[in-house]
């Protein structure tokens, strides 16, 4: 079996991955179409001081199917057939009009990417960089203002130099604790 980018309709691929997995099971073609993949990373936001874990898609407006090919070359005309009459579903990725399987570096990129053990944790997205202003907004140093000196992602902090009885004094406050002025 060989994986195939769909080009699918903007933030419609959950439901197309859905529709064709419930479509495959009912036609019976679970020997010809194996897995059905939307990519996505845990994505830890803080906005307004709260935090939030989400799912973002690796690769927005795209699907990964994997299919058994015709002895010719060819993606079975059922199986095709279920694929284009599927809502959501654009087209396949290829060259003139004719579907081009990915490449085997590309496809255990995007294998390594989908099937990564959410053990790991969220990754930290922040709206914080190195050198942009901020203020405490809780804790012990509220109220002091500082710099960004460093964003720390696997422990969820920003290291800031604030100025403390004249002195720059390194500090590691957690994300929800500042704010950019």
């Amino acid at each position: 079996m060989q994986f195939f980018v769909l080009r699918v309709a903007s933030n419609k691929e959950d439901r197309v991955r859905e529709s064709l997995a419930r479509k495959v099971k009912i036609e019976a073609l679970e020997t010809q179409v194996g897995r059905i993949l939307v990519p996505v990373e845990k994505v830890r936001q803080i906005k307004d001081g709260k935090r939030r874990d989400t799912d973002r898609k690796l690769y927005p407006g795209y699907v990964f199917i994997e299919l058994d090919l015709d002895p010719n070359g060819m993606i079975p005309e059922k199986v095709w057939f279920m694929i284009k009459e599927t809502d959501g579903v654009g087209d396949f990725i290829g060259s003139n009009g004719k579907p081009t399987p990915m490449s085997p570096k590309d496809q255990a990129k995007m294998l390594e990417e989908a099937e990564r053990p959410d053990d790991s944790g969220p990754t930290i997205q922040t709206a914080y960089k190195r050198g942009d202003r901020i203020k405490v907004t809780e804790g012990p140093f509220i109220n002091f203002e500082g710099e960004v000196d460093e964003i720390i992602p696997d422990k969820g902090m920003v290291r800031i130099i604030a100025t403390i009885f004249g002195r720059p004094t390194p500090l590691e406050l957690e994300y929800w604790q500042i704010e950019k002025l």
